[in-house]
């Protein structure tokens, strides 16, 4: 039996079920979902039912009321394959709305949200699993992450934790059956991972006609992770028009398969006219899309800077949408003069992050978190993310800290 390694979903998943009759779990395919629903102690008493089962999903097309007629609370593993559900679950809360009612899962985000949109306003909360996470890889998930921690306190432990990351995990990612090695060539699983993706998932969303095109894009698209998302310049490259890229690229972004981090601004509105940064939401597969795999040596390869980014981008999106939901992920850039890679905001105060995929730095390297200092009264800390072995603090509110640290 495959070990079990427990999530940092886990508790916003319990709390949710405290206070809403619907929660509804989704993350791009394969982050390990269906052995979360299985296997999460607390969850183990609930009902469990998976739309992968041709029986239950025929049961469920049938008869929508009578299949969620059940004296427990119920999980759907799923989900989207049965619209009918959702109606059929809408009327059994508006009878008696009872917390952690049922519980749901999906791949599809474009269809499982549209679901709860026309049919469970008001009576589902969302969540999303991401990919493996350093946390849960090295089964710390128990623990607060140490960004939150510092964020209120500002205090380094007494002894250093970790070692550097290494290349083989930032090309590994986060998907479970790579990085816990479950497979002995990741390279087979992810090219049939993009296969699955282009010929079901994509099918699953949205009418497209060329699929070598839509491969293309995404190919392209990986050698752009942890860049300004400029849909001209990468449909020129495609060579498709403006409006068949941007479609495509809302394509990846439904499916979770890129995340888009917006611009830090002092006008919160204007945060969302203003190009975002794309990232890929495994750095695993955005290797394995841009003709690098985990048995390549990356440190001497011109993505790896981009890749180092994208797995960090990753890791902090896993952590704050896990155990830090009212904080926000964003980057700051004064265009041709200063840049911060992250800035987490959490309330009235932020946190920038610099990343650094080497284990020295030089004074240059603090240029762009001293000019967000200045410019931001109420940055708490300014921290140089390397990939060393200690941590330093530099000035007043200025930090040089360890990545393994960062994300621990």
């Amino acid at each position: 039996m495959t070990e079990y390694y427990p999530r940092d979903i886990a508790d916003a998943v319990s709390s949710a079920l405290e206070n809403m009759p619907v929660v509804v779990l989704t993350g791009m395919r394969q982050t390990g979902k269906t052995t979360f629903l299985k296997s999460e102690p607390y969850l183990k008493d609930r009902i469990y039912v998976s739309f992968d089962d041709f029986s239950q999903l025929d049961s469920a097309k049938r008869d929508p009321d009578g299949f969620l007629d059940r004296d427990r609370p119920v999980t759907i593993d799923e989900a989207q394959k049965c619209p009918e559900i959702f109606s059929a679950i809408k009327r059994i809360v508006d009878r008696k709305r009872i917390p952690g009612r049922f519980l749901l899962s999906g791949s599809a985000n474009f269809s499982i949200l549209k679901s709860i949109t026309e049919s469970l306003a008001g009576r589902a909360v969302y969540l999303t699993i991401h990919p493996f996470n350093r946390r849960e890889i090295n089964k710390r998930s128990a623990s607060e992450p140490f960004l939150k921690k510092f964020f209120m306190n500002r205090d380094l432990p007494s002894k250093e934790t970790g070692k550097p990351l290494r290349p083989d995990e930032i090309t590994r990612g986060g998907m479970p059956t790579v990085c816990l090695k479950q497979i002995k060539d990741p390279d087979i699983w992810f090219r049939g991972y993009e296969q699955t993706y282009l010929e079901r998932d994509v099918r699953e969303l949205s009418q497209v006609g060329n699929l070598l095109a839509l491969r293309s894009l995404m190919r392209l698209a990986s050698l752009r992770t942890g860049q300004l998302l400029s849909p001209s310049q990468l449909g020129r490259d495609a060579k498709m028009n403006a409006a068949t890229t941007s479609r495509y690229i809302s394509i990846f972004e439904a499916s979770l398969l890129i995340t888009l981090i917006p611009p830090y601004l002092g006008n919160r509105s204007s945060r969302v006219i203003k190009s975002s940064k794309l990232y890929f939401s495994d750095s695993g597969l955005a290797g394995h899309l841009a003709g690098i795999g985990p048995a390549m040596s990356l440190k001497d390869d011109p993505m790896y800077g981009a890749l180092f980014e994208t797995y960090v981008a990753q890791n902090l999106s896993s952590i704050l949408s896990s155990r830090w939901q009212d904080a926000g992920l964003y980057f700051w850039s004064i265009q041709g003069r200063n840049e911060v890679d992250f800035v987490i905001e959490a309330g009235k105060s932020c946190m920038a992050l610099e990343l650094k995929s080497g284990s020295r730095w030089q004074e240059r390297d603090l240029a762009g978190l001293k000019a967000f200092l200045n410019t931001t009264p109420h940055c708490k800390a300014a921290i140089l993310c390397h990939n060393g072995e200690h941590s330093v603090k530099l000035g007043e509110n200025l930090w040089a800290i360890p990545a393994n640290l960062v994300l621990s």
